[in-house]
């Protein structure tokens, strides 16, 4: 800011300092006055189309729009006169005009800007009697509802969907009174963040269809927590009432996901419903019946019994809490084994230096980037929050390049190669320049660039690359891997990795365990696991696993424990449970906790504090919530070879972003995102 001159505007007879180009909203609201407003929003672009943010300025002829009125140094702004209060009752009066009297119906109401408004600035009767005009509802997909004759036209769906999810796939046709918002030709809107255009809808035009006419938000309980099912860390809001999760709204945490959320984590939780894992299961003759805790409990220790600790191992999923990883890693060596994997994806990950798994730039630092290298995947479904932001950058002419298989990232990139090959060649060619000349470079190397068999020789080319940037330092680390569930850096954190001689996915899958403890793990091909295996399952869902397993543990979703997760760029966060699980379903930990006593084996902790302690004892970054480490010059490097790298092109990680995870599976409404958004035969024929 020390390069921003500032000027000095008094608002109301009191002086603010505002920045030169701010406008007159921006330096009300500095100075504590609330103006109304309807198209304005702080993270679009300025449209001046309500004209509600009305304002005096002194020897200007009229009221003025605020917020496309750029302030001068000395001009005095009058927010509530006489004169502006008509002003904005004229505004209002006219937007009321066609607007239907449909409040104790809308889905909007109690949230409502133009209800909240209205209060304030509208009339007790209305001077026109003529018939109000009626608009076709349009189809936007199988997320949002519209009711388009509620619409006041203020075009933030139309801004957002062009300037933030990159998709201009919304406009207006007609004009006056004609004037109407469609996407022209009827369809889905193809986009991972639709979801966010129900939220900076101003009226009830916008609405959730998963949500239409369920409830109303007074009678909501609300729950703070953290979405896991991509790896940004999305702060979220669970509403829920009773035993149902009604709905979930993302919270502004600027430098994480600011104010969006990814469609998956708003919209799945119907699978919490669905497919859910609610009582013991044993399997008997071939078949699997419900048993009892204890009954489940001892079928799991007579198996045990008189088995060596290095034919036991566990692996754990995606979207396992660090409470339950850390409790099952215990537990693990109290029966003297070393078989643990959290790689499920098989990615060749280094645990030995923290900064060879994080997104070292952090989320917050894409926005200092001044060239971005994708390698191996596709940001926009691994983390489309994420993405928004690599797009904000590119739209200010950052360059970016791409080094995977071309896909519609919703901004201008330059395709460098689809394999490792372009990787060992980038500097040489015009993009190595680029980077080169570049003072804050951010690589971005996504997981599923690692789940092939040269993955730790790709690990190693990618860190070479950014050391020979000289991006690695105390200032500025530009090595960035994008992992894609929020329980992966946790796991790795925690060392949930094979130990001295142990066993790693591949080789207890072939066969190298006799007794395999699945945590929520349904990211692998359960059919790869050797006969023969008693496998126990301890997870939330019947999904890929649980019809392998011996034992069923019924486990809790991340919206039904007090769970710790660390995001992509190492960020420790907290979820809170919003519900409780379905029938004799319980948190993961408990249920370890419990088993390990049964078997002879009893973790030292029993409640919450006690597991958080040990989870701080195992790694100290659990014990800094919610902060991001800063950037360490590394002088190690990763294990691999970076000249071992093979010629085959890189892979998607996710090809089906609506069904990536085991709520996706579960939901209907995914399964439905997932019909209206695949390609039509006639598209897939070209």
């Amino acid at each position: 800011m020390s390069d921003v001159k500032l000027i000095k505007v008094t608002v109301d007879g009191e002086e603010v300092e505002v920045p030169l180009g701010a406008t007159a909203l921006q330096a009300a609201e500095q100075a504590g006055k609330e103006i109304p407003r309807f198209c304005y929003h702080e993270r679009l672009s300025i449209a001046g189309n309500c004209r509600m943010c009305l304002v005096e300025v002194e020897k200007a002829p009229k009221p003025v729009a605020s917020c496309a009125f750029p302030v001068m140094d000395g001009m005095k702004i009058i927010t509530d006169s006489p004169v502006v209060r008509n002003a904005r009752r004229g505004v209002m009066e006219f937007l009321l005009i066609n607007h239907p009297l449909d409040c104790p119906i809308c889905d909007q109401g109690g949230e409502c800007d133009l209800q909240d408004q209205a209060m304030a600035y509208g009339g007790d009767h209305s001077r026109y009697h003529e018939h109000k005009r009626s608009v076709t509802d349009k189809y936007l997909g199988p997320l949002i509802k519209t009711i388009m004759t509620r619409c006041i036209q203020c075009t933030r769906c139309v801004r957002f969907a062009t300037e933030i999810a990159g998709v201009p796939e919304l406009g207006a046709v007609g004009r006056g009174e004609a004037l109407e918002i469609t996407t022209y030709v009827e369809k889905a809107l193809s986009t991972e963040l639709s979801g966010n255009l129900i939220d900076i809808c101003p009226v009830g035009a916008l609405t959730s269809r998963p949500y239409a006419y369920m409830y109303r938000p007074w009678e909501l309980a609300k729950t703070d927590s953290v979405d896991v099912l991509d790896a940004t860390g999305t702060n979220i809001r669970v509403d829920s009432r009773g035993p149902d999760v009604i709905r979930i709204l993302p919270r502004v945490h600027e430098e994480v996901n600011e104010e969006w959320m990814a469609d998956r984590g708003r919209f799945s939780f119907d699978a919490l419903k669905k497919r859910r894992l609610d009582r013991p299961w044993v399997r008997q003759d071939g078949k699997l019946r419900p048993v009892s805790w204890p009954e489940a409990f001892a079928a799991i220790a007579a198996r045990l019994k008189g088995v060596s600790g290095d034919r036991i191992g566990a692996v754990a999923g995606g979207l396992a809490d660090a409470e339950s990883m850390v409790a099952l890693k215990d537990l693990m060596a109290a029966l003297g084994s070393a078989n643990l994997d959290c790689r499920e994806d098989g990615a060749a990950l280094d645990g030995s230096e923290r900064a060879f798994y994080l997104f070292n730039s952090t989320i917050a630092g894409i926005d200092h980037a001044d060239a971005v290298l994708l390698i191996g995947g596709n940001p926009r479904v691994e983390a489309p929050v994420l993405n928004a932001r690599i797009r904000r950058r590119a739209m200010a002419r950052v360059p970016v390049g791409v080094i995977g298989a071309e896909a519609n990232l919703t901004y201008p990139a330059t395709q460098l190669g689809d394999g490792p090959d372009a990787l060992r060649g980038v500097l040489e060619g015009a993009f190595g320049d680029v980077l080169r000349n570049a003072k804050r470079p951010l690589i971005l190397l996504s997981r599923a660039a690692l789940a092939r068999p040269d993955g730790a020789a790709v690990l190693a080319a990618t860190w070479a690359l950014v050391r020979s940037l000289d991006a690695v330092t105390a200032e500025w680390n530009g090595f960035n891997l994008l992992h894609t569930q929020g329980g992966q850096v946790a796991a790795l954190d925690l060392g949930f990795l094979p130990g001295q001689g142990g066993k790693d996915l591949g080789a207890m899958l072939g066969g190298g365990v006799d007794v395999l403890w699945l945590l929520g793990a349904d990211g692998f091909d359960a059919s790869l696991i050797a006969p023969g295996t008693f496998v126990i399952y301890q997870g939330h869902h019947g999904d890929r696993a649980a019809g392998r397993a011996d034992v069923i543990l019924p486990g809790a979703t991340y919206l039904e424990k007090d769970g710790t997760y660390v995001s992509t760029e190492g960020r420790v966060q907290r979820g809170r449970r919003a519900v409780f699980p379905p029938g004799e379903a319980r948190e993961d930990w408990r249920i370890l906790r419990a088993a390990s006593e049964l078997l002879g084996h009893a973790l030292p902790y029993d409640d919450l504090f006690a597991i958080r302690a040990r989870l701080a004892e195992v790694n100290p970054v659990f014990s800094r919530v919610d902060e991001v480490p800063q950037p360490a010059a590394v002088s190690a490097a990763p294990a691999g070879e970076a000249a071992a790298t093979g010629s085959a092109a890189f892979a998607p990680g996710i090809t089906n972003y609506w069904q990536a995870d085991v709520f996706g599976r579960a939901s209907d409404v995914m399964a439905e995102c997932a019909r209206a958004q695949a390609p039509s035969p006639a598209m897939a024929a070209e």
